[in-house]
Order: structure tokens, then C-alpha cells, then sequence
């Protein structure tokens, strides 16, 4: 468990956390999310750390939440479902209040969960060959531990169409939407990392602390301090996961067949000829 998150920390204090699952696009099954859990609060203790940078091994950033973890929640309660759901939503939180500036380094793809991890960092760089996707929706499901980073990055008026779309965005339509700031060519992606740590290195590390916290004082508080909010999210989730829907929906993704829904839609009305104008 110990590999499938790396950390490693430069003589500048930039501490860089990388998703090690490349096998499986860097999705995050409960060890992951345990194990960037433990990394992230141990960062948030050390004075010596001035940015965290999130990353992926591999070709993608992150796929979201692995099949065969979702396989097996389909199985659990509610209740287990609920839990479960609870220790991402923590995550999510975790790293959205991070003291020190957060970088997401979008190397790859990233879907589901992985969004709504990118969501959470103050500043995200992505590759101009990345796809983004919130499309739960397929699953008959929804984006719910992650909706409210990920609403706050791209606002309501844009959530109301890639949620309930469910569609792919290209680089480009995720930086028109808040998701991310700057793309680059994948062999200038890093150079585009150094050049923000460059800025970033250039504040005070008390200053850099005190921006993130005004930020959040004017706008309200940190949405990530709202507890309840968390177990809000969880419960839907949970709730939608063990659903006859959110069933049938991960059982046509595991046995690479439409939904029961789809078909549904297709069918001729009472009355009308398939296929009739």
C-alpha cells in the first residue's frame, strides 16, 4: 500500500505527491485513499513544506474510482457504502484546506473522483492532450462527494451541463470552465510546473498561508469545514450506489453493455412504427 501513492520532497519545500497506480489509470480504491489521506495530513503538520504537488504515474492523472472497488461496494449496505463514501469525502476536504499552496500537475486523463481531486488544488496545470469527464450519470449515479469543489471551480451554470451530460471535455473546454488554468504540450508540461513553483516560491510562506485563508473567510468559510455537508454528499452516494438504478448502471459498465435505461429511451412509444417520421 505504501507504493501506490509516492512522496517525495525537494530542498525548496516542494513536497510532490504521485498517484502510483498506472496499471489501472491511477484509480483510487479505499488503500489509496487512505494512504494520500495519512500522506496529506502528515504534510500539513511539517513547516518545512511550502507547495504540494499532486501528479499521476503514467499516462493518465487519475480514472476516478477503480472497477473493482465499485465492484465490490455494489455488494455492501448502505450503510458500508456510506462509510466508505465518507473517508473519500474527508480526503476531498483534506485537501481542499491545505495550508500551504496546492499545484495539480494534470498529466493524463482524469475522470469521476479524479475531477473532483483537481478540483481541489488552488492551481491546475494540465497536459493539452487530457480528457476530463464528471459522467456518473451513465453509471446512474452522481458526482456527489466531489460536487461541491468541483461546483465551486466551475460554477453552477457550467455543472448543470457536464453533470447531467455526462460528456468528455478536451483540455480546452476544461480550461473555458474553470477546471483548469493552463494547458500545455505534454513535453512542456513540466516546464509549466517550474515556471508557477517559480511564482509561488517568490511569496512569503506566511503570506501564501494567510491568501488561502482569507480566501475562504470572504468567501464564507471553507466549504470543506462544513461537516455535514460532507455527510450529505456521502449519503447520496451510498444511497444511489446500492439503488436498483446505480445497480443496474455499474452492472451494464463491469459487462460492457448499455444500461437498461438506454434501451428503454430507444424503444417505440405505444402506437408508433419504429423507425416512423
Amino acid at each position: 500500500m505504501a507504493d501506490n501513492v509516492l512522496l517525495e520532497i525537494d530542498r525548496r519545500g516542494v513536497a510532490t505527491l504521485t498517484l502510483n497506480r498506472p496499471e489501472v489509470h491511477n484509480a483510487f480504491d479505499a488503500a489509496l485513499v487512505q494512504r494520500l489521506t495519512e500522506l496529506l495530513v502528515g504534510l500539513k503538520s511539517r513547516g518545512d513544506v511550502r507547495i504540494v504537488v499532486l501528479t499521476g504515474a503514467g499516462r493518465s492523472f487519475s480514472a476516478g474510482a477503480d472497477v473493482n472497488w465499485m465492484r465490490s461496494m455494489a455488494s455492501c449496505s448502505e450503510e458500508e457504502n456510506f462509510e466508505d463514501a465518507l473517508h473519500l469525502a474527508d480526503l476531498m476536504a483534506l485537501l481542499n484546506s491545505m495550508p500551504v499552496p496546492t499545484v495539480a500537475c494534470v498529466n493524463g486523463h482524469a475522470y469521476g473522483g479524479g475531477v473532483g481531486l483537481l478540483a481541489c488544488c488552488d492551481i491546475v496545470l494540465a497536459s493539452n492532450e487530457a480528457r476530463f469527464a464528471l459522467s456518473e450519470v451513465r453509471l446512474g449515479l452522481v458526482p456527489a462527494v466531489i460536487s461541491p469543489y468541483v461546483v465551486a471551480a466551475m460554477g453552477e451554470r457550467n455543472a448543470r451541463r457536464l453533470f447531467l451530460s455526462g460528456e468528455a471535455m478536451n483540455a480546452k473546454l476544461a480550461r473555458r470552465v474553470g477546471l483548469v488554468h493552463e494547458i500545455a504540450k505534454p513535453n512542456k508540461l513540466d516546464a509549466a510546473l517550474e515556471d508557477q513553483l517559480g511564482m509561488l516560491l517568490k511569496g512569503g510562506p506566511n503570506a501564501l498561508r494567510e491568501s488561502k485563508e482569507l480566501i475562504f473567510t470572504v468567501e464564507g468559510g471553507a466549504i470543506s469545514a462544513d461537516a455535514a455537508l460532507r455527510r450529505r454528499t456521502a449519503q447520496i452516494i451510498a444511497q444511489l450506489r446500492v439503488s436498483a438504478e446505480g445497480q443496474e448502471g455499474l452492472a451494464a459498465f463491469l459487462e460492457k453493455r448499455k444500461p437498461a435505461w438506454i434501451d428503454a429511451a430507444a424503444a417505440p412509444r405505444r402506437g408508433e412504427k419504429e423507425g416512423a417520421g
